[in-house]
């Protein structure tokens, strides 16, 4: 679709059309019960089950390569892990909460009820698209609501293989892709919906917040952001390193969680690169023809790459390849780690987003903790030691989305804690039932009793009001 005018216009008619079906669907069955939840989640892992493979063949097609196997751990394990996750406790949830009253409610009752919103708006990235695509789903149709999926244009091969399947399996009153390039995007992020998850960059993530501030739509935003990897003092390198490597490379480094840049104690910085190039050997072996290797997404995004590491590299940083093997044409990066950075370089300011770790020497924890806090609020931390008390200084010393000790990235996979930014990472949870809270309304009810004690307070105000009024002020 094009930039002009007309070419926008249709994009928002489309979006407002199937917007209008779906809210119209919705408020036929406003509080859909367990069963046809139940069957949406049935029908949502059919339909992986059925397209993993084309699906997967669609993402290495759109990659230029990325294995099955990095698409099947990173992708269908994770939201098909979500969907079973959410079956099993969907009853649970769903389940009115009941809670205590204050004096002025009783001898009432009160509950929560957890209620659908209506239309769940999912703009997803292209890094992981069917995980950052589906497992929002997963939370929306859990949740009762009915949802519109955005892939990313720069996946257009998956995304049609995921309209193909999303009408195998539902209607588009439903559930329904809508494709199309940053014009479709920004038509997307300016319609009513009930709720907005967006995935992506922190630029565009600003841009979608106000599109859909617009509208009142509340966002749950999840961005990225430089997320650091702490060695203590205490780590095992022979331990810590492989992990972190397996973390900072998969997908390339393409992983808004990777670990960004890695803060080493001085007097082990070259014992860690030695230990790096050591990890990256092992996991890879050569990069010529390697299936496990992502290639960079696209020509922009290697180039932005290959730039961040010649700047880093003219501002006196010494950047060492872990595996020798950049192709350009192929849009191959080979892994750096770049030591000697300082904040006058690009790669220090911007989300690397690719296979690059600058290495930062600390003298001190409070040093460490006194650099990440200088800086917005990351989406992850790791942190690699065995001391207890520096683990716990860290964890209480920081803010980030979340965290894992002594590994990478495996926080992300837990459907039992909540995923989310905060600051400049995002803000909004999502996973398990946390995604099914943010996508309800958690609607409070009082039920008043024929008696009431508020009755007491009813005018003309007497001597029990005013005996009444002390008790409260005294004692609330």
């Amino acid at each position: 679709m094009d930039d002009s005018m007309d070419g926008r216009q249709t994009a928002a008619d489309r979006i407002g059309a199937i917007l209008a079906r779906q809210k119209a669907a919705y408020l036929t069955d406003i509080n859909p019960d367990l069963a046809l939840r139940r069957d949406r989640l049935d029908r949502l892992e059919r339909l992986i089950l059925a397209w993993q493979e084309r699906l997967a063949q669609a993402i290495s097609e759109d990659f230029g390569n990325r294995s099955p196997v990095v698409t099947t751990l990173a992708d269908i394990v994770p939201t098909r892990a979500a969907l079973r996750h959410a079956r099993r406790h969907l009853n649970g949830w769903m389940r009115p909460r009941r809670v205590s009253l204050a004096w002025t409610g009783q001898p009432g009752s009160a509950l929560i009820l957890r209620q659908p919103l209506g239309v769940v708006g999912i703009i997803a990235p292209w890094n992981y698209p069917l995980n950052l695509m589906l497992s929002p789903l997963v939370g929306a149709l859990a949740a009762g609501n009915r949802a519109m999926l955005k892939p990313s244009e720069l996946t257009p091969k998956f995304s049609e293989v995921l309209d193909a399947a999303v009408r195998e399996f539902f209607a588009e009153d439903e559930v329904a892709v809508v494709v199309g390039g940053p014009d479709v995007a920004a038509a997307f992020s300016a319609a009513p919906f009930d709720h907005l998850v967006f995935t992506g960059s922190t630029a565009v993530g600003r841009r979608v917040a106000e599109a859909a501030a617009r509208n009142l739509t509340p966002i749950t935003l999840e961005l990225g952001g430089k997320s650091p990897a702490i060695i203590d003092a205490s780590a095992d390198l022979d331990s810590a390193v492989p992990r972190l490597i397996w973390g900072k490379l998969l997908n390339s480094g393409q992983t808004c969680v990777a670990p960004d840049y890695a803060l080493v104690p001085r007097d082990c910085v070259e014992a860690f690169v030695t230990a790096a190039k050591a990890a990256a050997e092992k996991q890879y072996t050569s990069l010529a023809g390697n299936p496990d290797y992502t290639t960079i997404i696209s020509t922009r995004h290697f180039d932005r790459l290959a730039g961040l590491i010649e700047e880093a590299r003219a501002k006196g940083a010494e950047v060492i390849e872990l595996l020798p093997g950049t192709d350009a044409a192929r849009r191959i990066l080979a892994p750096v780690v770049v030591t000697g950075a300082n904040d006058t370089m690009a790669l220090m300011h911007e989300e690397i987003f690719g296979p690059i770790l600058p290495v930062i020497p600390y003298d001190t924890l409070d040093e460490a903790l006194a650099y990440i806090n200088a800086r917005d609020r990351p989406l992850a931390l790791y942190w690699f030691g065995t001391d207890r008390k520096a683990q716990a200084r860290v964890l209480n010393g920081t803010i980030s989305g979340g965290v894992t000790i002594n590994d990478t990235i495996l926080h992300l996979a837990q459907d039992n804690l909540p995923f989310g930014g905060v600051g400049a990472s995002g803000y909004g949870h999502y996973h398990g039932e946390a995604g099914f809270v943010a996508m309800s309304k958690e609607k409070p009810v009082l039920r008043q009793s024929r008696l009431s004690a508020v009755a007491l307070l009813y005018p003309p105000y007497g001597k029990i009001a005013s005996m009444l009024l002390k008790v409260l002020a005294r004692f609330g």
